[in-house]
């Protein structure tokens, strides 16, 4: 057996629903513990998961590899928000996104320093050989390169092949997955819509009949053809939820496969406690790479090519993440030392900000300041199936119009975000291709006039000051929050504004996840949200509103004819200053139908612990704990 260097640390479920925790220590010796988990929890898995009793046999192959990862070497995080598992076809959840980018890998990514954001190969050789007509991928992936142990493998390491990525695009199309990103790739790839349509048919997606436009043409060589030339699409094969999956291992987790991800990234799962604690530790079997990149002429680069320049990557061992929804919770514990770097939170900037810049009294101990500005609009939408706000007649659009209007921008600007936001005109933000510069919304904070014309369309004021629907009936809001005082904040103006226009409001309080659930499915009235890139180009944001995407991915269920062929006009056009063109057309028809309320774009001020080596905040990728190291 290999020399054990290192403590190893597992568990898995047997077919009886029991886990069997084990750890490895540096002297070789296993420790067994079994203990018993509810069925509705655990669940029965494949009969061979038993074998995890034969221990010593398993664990031969997870011991045995030497990586720089040093367990020593821990990162400490904070997330404001919870995640809701890790399986990124069933999910968009920002934060589900930061630990499941560390777990499971694209066929490409993006180069850590290059701005602005560029592709680079991931798990492949080189760039995909595009043909001449712009409709065919050809990708070969580098060999050898390995899932992370599982039980599910049984004994023997499980290589990567061309096949987990045909899989686990298959399993993003599937509709009984309903995944919030199915839209990325509709009507995209030849004969993977004809599939779909069959599945919904038939009730079962068949994952081995062959898709035209998807195929391992052998082990290591995967072929992608589109219906049409997209220049978008390598972004999408950078996206999380086109990461490779083993079929075996989702179709052994099942309905776990969300808290049990198996991936061949730098990290894997070691403990998970819903809405409290992630801990991830490294991959051994990941390959590594060589930190070598070139500086993209920010001074902040410099230092950070010093630092990091010819180290074997990961550095870090164990990642440890909390989630700590309160700002102010979150402040003292990063002025306690107890988190490596975090965004700093708005009510704080009056405190460590002047002028923009870190106060002395930070700088003095050596924590670095990064900002930037973050590639997100946040907006409040409105759901269009609902009975109050939804619907297309003049007297709802005005009813929407006239709550967008009551809403007051410059206040959260300078209540909640202290000044560090500015106004977003439009849907697309800066950064993002496509983003307009002068456009201007048609939407401002105009209470009296959006009094008037509540007035005009037969919304009229009760004795008490609120008023009713045309027909009579109570008019009443429903708006979904979360717990927290940035949430409260939003509350408060949305309450100001709208008891100025006389239409009454009740705040429901819910979990980020759960409300994020509950939007998936169009059933929040309203709910204020906020939508960072997943790749730098419009079609990412517009796609938000396409009615094809309803319920998947547009949460407000908007569907409008002019905009949808808007849409469909410009993602066939490539990136340049007529599909931009469209873009302006498409952010005037959701005005015009006011399907969202757009706030803000934020600037994040990201504080950073003096042993903290090699952060820059990317404005696209989520995970950056494998471009880090700490100085002990």
């Amino acid at each position: 057996m290999p020399k054990i260097n290192e403590q190893i640390n597992s568990s898995c479920s047997d077919k009886n629903s029991e886990v069997l925790r084990f750890s490895i220590g540096r002297n070789g010796q296993i420790r067994l513990m079994r203990k018993r988990i509810p069925e509705k929890t655990g669940g029965p898995v494949l009969k061979k998961l038993a074998m995890i009793l034969l221990l010593p046999v398993f664990c031969l192959f997870v011991a045995g590899n030497s990586f720089p990862a040093d367990p020593n070497k821990v990162i400490h995080s904070v997330f404001e928000a919870a995640d809701d598992g890790f399986d990124m076809v069933r999910t968009q959840n920002y934060y589900s996104g930061w630990v499941a980018d560390a777990i499971f890998e694209t066929l490409l990514t993006y180069d850590y320093l290059a701005r602005p954001a560029r592709l680079v190969p991931n798990t492949v050789e080189a760039m995909p050989e595009i043909s001449p007509d712009g409709k065919t991928y050809t990708f070969r992936l580098k060999k050898n390169i390995f899932f992370a142990p599982d039980p599910v493998f049984g004994n023997r390491k499980r290589e990567l092949t061309a096949n987990d990525y045909v899989y686990s695009i298959k399993r993003l199309a599937d509709p009984a997955n309903r995944s919030p990103s199915a839209g990325f790739i509709r009507g995209k790839i030849a004969g993977l819509d004809r599939q779909v349509e069959k599945a919904r048919k038939t009730g079962r997606f068949d994952y081995d009949e062959t898709v035209f436009g998807l195929q391992a043409l052998d082990r290591y060589t995967l072929r992608i053809k589109l219906n049409v030339p997209d220049s978008n699409f390598p972004y999408l094969l950078a996206y999380g939820a086109l990461a490779a999956v083993s079929r075996e291992a989702v179709e052994t987790y099942g309905d776990r496969n969300a808290v049990h991800p198996v991936g061949t990234g730098p990290y894997m799962l070691r403990d998970y406690v819903p809405r409290s604690r992630i801990v991830l530790e490294a991959n051994p079997y990941y390959r590594g790479f060589v930190w070598n990149f070139e500086p993209s002429g920010d001074p902040w680069d410099d230092q950070l090519v010093r630092d990091m320049k010819g180290k074997k990557m990961p550095q870090i061992g164990r990642v440890e993440i909390s989630v700590i929804e309160e700002e102010q919770s979150r402040w003292l514990s990063f002025q306690e030392g107890k988190i490596d770097f975090d965004k700093l939170p708005q009510l704080a900037a009056p405190v460590a900000l002047d002028h923009g810049k870190l106060k002395p009294e930070f700088t003095d101990q050596g924590i670095k300041q990064y900002s930037m500005v973050e590639p997100e609009v946040t907006y409040t939408l409105f759901n269009m199936q609902d009975p109050v706000t939804g619907g297309y007649s003049r007297e709802k659009i005005a009813l929407r119009r006239a709550i967008a209007m009551s809403y007051n921008t410059q206040a959260e600007i300078e209540l909640l975000r202290n000044g560090q936001a500015s106004k977003a005109q439009m849907i697309i933000p800066p950064g993002v291709a496509g983003h307009d510069p002068a456009y201007r919304s048609s939407i401002a904070y105009e209470p009296e006039l959006a009094s008037r014309l509540l007035d005009h369309f037969g919304y009229r004021r009760q004795q008490d000051g609120y008023r009713t629907m045309p027909d009579g009936s109570p008019l009443v809001l429903k708006i979904r929050t979360e717990a927290n005082a940035s949430s409260r904040v939003v509350s408060e103006i949305w309450k100001r504004g709208l008891d100025r226009i006389g239409v009454k409001v009740m705040f429901e309080v819910g979990n980020f996840a759960d409300n994020l659930k509950d939007a998936a499915g169009c059933r929040l009235m309203m709910w204020g949200g906020a939508w960072h890139a997943d790749y730098p180009e419009g079609e990412n944001f517009m796609q938000l509103l396409y009615g094809p995407n309803a319920g998947q991915g547009n949460y407000g269920c908007y569907r409008s004819k002019a905009f949808d062929a808007l849409y469909r006009q410009a993602i066939q056009l490539p990136p340049g200053e007529k599909r931009n063109r469209l873009y302006v057309q498409m952010n005037r028809q959701m005005e015009a139908d006011t399907a969202w309320s757009v706030h803000v774009s934020r600037t994040r001020n990201w504080l950073v612990r003096p042993w903290v080596m090699g952060f820059k905040k990317h404005p696209i990728l989520l995970s950056d704990w494998q471009y880090l190291d700490v100085s002990k």
